[in-house]
């Protein structure tokens, strides 16, 4: 999912000029093609990521379209202040690309995991938000990126994920998608947690539990309509993120029944990262099991709450 999303700024930026792509202290390698094809319009900067947004923020006021990546915690907590006043503020089409959204960096700790990047981006006004769950996915929303209003986070994942996107007819922005029938329970996902709850669904076939996932590669503005639709007809809404429960994805779907006065609201379990440091390192698949967001804690949640409830 990483590579494909900056193959696609080069990509997308061979046929609009206006597109011009920053990199803060990325690895070796990391679109040589572009550097050399396209080297007026290719940046690589150092480890000034604050500084970087300035600049970003001004190259959009001169009409350009940057597209700016680093790793997800430095873009989203230390450029906070400049996300909000040089990009936010001024509404400008800057493209913020997080490498290592969640517990991707799991090796590296604490200081890299972007367990609250969700949170900290949507409280900003004008920002758009995407978390795609594939490649596939990623490869149909780019281009639409390019003449988006405002400036835009997009949360991106270890890569390599399983495609699961790849039979969904039409992807667009700001549209959720649907998988399975939820009669009994709807998972409401972003980012790979989709894959995650896809598995679950299968397994809950097995107890003849009809379930679906509510896959949203937009979270902000973030597609309520569809939402509020489904939860009328379903017994238990699961929200699962990748992401500490506190103001991120459980946290908004709670505001949207809330404010669509759904009753649905009492049916709600948001599974999440406990609003605590991560201290345990290992692998990304380690952490999810630690935190409970891996698909076999998952499930083991869900048969103990839906047992009770019926």
């Amino acid at each position: 999912m990483r590579k494909t999303c900056i193959d696609m700024v080069y990509e997308l930026a061979k046929k609009n000029k206006k597109i011009i792509f920053v990199g803060s202290d990325l690895g070796a390698g990391v679109l040589d093609e572009f550097k050399k094809k396209i080297k007026d319009r290719f940046f690589m900067e150092g480890v000034s990521e604050q500084y970087i947004t300035g600049m970003v923020a001004g190259l959009a006021k001169e009409g350009f379209i940057p597209y700016f990546n680093t790793i997800a915690t430095f873009i989203t907590r230390r450029n906070f202040e400049q996300n909000i006043i040089d990009l936010g503020l001024h509404n400008l089409p800057v493209r913020l690309i997080g490498n290592g959204g969640g517990l991707v960096y799991a090796p590296l700790g604490p200081t890299h995991q972007a367990i609250e990047d969700l949170a900290i981006m949507r409280t900003i006004p004008n920002m758009n938000i995407i978390a795609p769950c594939d490649a596939n996915e990623m490869r149909n929303l780019m281009p639409q990126t390019v003449n988006l209003k405002g400036p835009l986070y997009i949360r991106l994942a270890r890569g390599g994920d399983k495609v699961v996107t790849n039979k969904v007819k039409k992807i667009t922005f700001g549209k959720s998608i649907l998988f399975g029938n939820p009669k009994d329970i709807l998972f409401v996902t972003t980012g790979i947690t989709t894959q995650e709850c896809l598995d679950v669904v299968e397994k809950l076939k097995l107890k003849k539990i009809r379930a679906g996932v509510l896959h949203n590669h937009t979270v902000k503005p973030f597609d309520k309509r569809n939402l509020l639709k489904l939860a009328k007809k379903t017994k238990l809404i699961v929200t699962v993120e990748e992401h500490i429960v506190s103001g991120g994805l459980g946290s908004l779907v709670l505001e949207i029944l809330n404010s669509g006065k759904s009753r649905s609201i009492n049916n709600l379990l948001r599974i999440g990262i406990d609003n605590k440091f991560v201290k345990k390192y290992g692998s990304q698949k380690d952490l999810l099991e630690y935190c409970g967001i891996s698909k076999e804690k998952i499930y083991s949640k869900i048969i103990k709450i839906y047992n009770e409830k019926n």
